[in-house]
């Protein structure tokens, strides 16, 4: 099992005993406002879909999707993704932190540590990354793991039917 340990916390690959934390943790409109595919309230059911989903994705050879979770103290309180893999190509980052858990540098640290991780288990050439413009911290966050910024999507995404203007990021090796 892969397993990133650091002084903080562990990032390992997520799975269905997870949902619990996961709905808990997610359940919470300032984490899943700035999340494009979330719905709110998020509930267990939706918990469990997800987390199955992934555990299941992650058991393939070629994965198009590959999420580890952020565990501190035994508890899941976020978790960084890599969407849209294309093996020796690209993918898309994704992360999210429990609120309680902001502010600390721990978004920073743990997706730098995913990023090294998945450009190297991937053969990846090209990451890139999303923010919706009014997300700041995202954009911080993508700025400190080395991302670069690319321009602005205009109506990109559609949150609560909105469509709303993303900032793009890019990582290449």
């Amino acid at each position: 099992m892969e397993i990133i340990k650091t002084k903080r916390f562990i990032l390992r690959k997520m799975n269905l005993g997870d949902a619990r934390d996961l709905a808990r943790n997610m359940n919470n409109w300032n984490v899943v406002k700035n999340l494009s595919q979330l719905p709110f309230p998020y509930e267990l059911k939706h918990a469990k879909q997800f987390s199955g989903k992934m555990e299941k994705e992650m058991k393939k050879e070629k994965p198009g999707d590959y999420v580890m979770v952020i565990e501190i103290d035994g508890e899941v309180v976020g978790a960084v993704g890599a969407h849209h893999v294309e093996l020796g190509h690209k993918a898309e980052l994704g992360y999210w932190l429990a609120e309680k858990h902001w502010g600390k540098g721990i978004m920073p640290e743990a997706a730098k540590k995913f990023l090294t991780h998945i450009f190297s288990k991937f053969k990846l050439h090209r990451v890139c990354a999303y923010a919706y413009v009014q997300n700041k911290n995202s954009m911080k966050v993508l700025e400190k793991i080395g991302m670069q910024f690319e321009g602005i999507c205009r109506k990109y995404a559609i949150k609560d039917g909105k469509f709303i203007d993303v900032h793009l990021y890019a990582k290449v090796a």
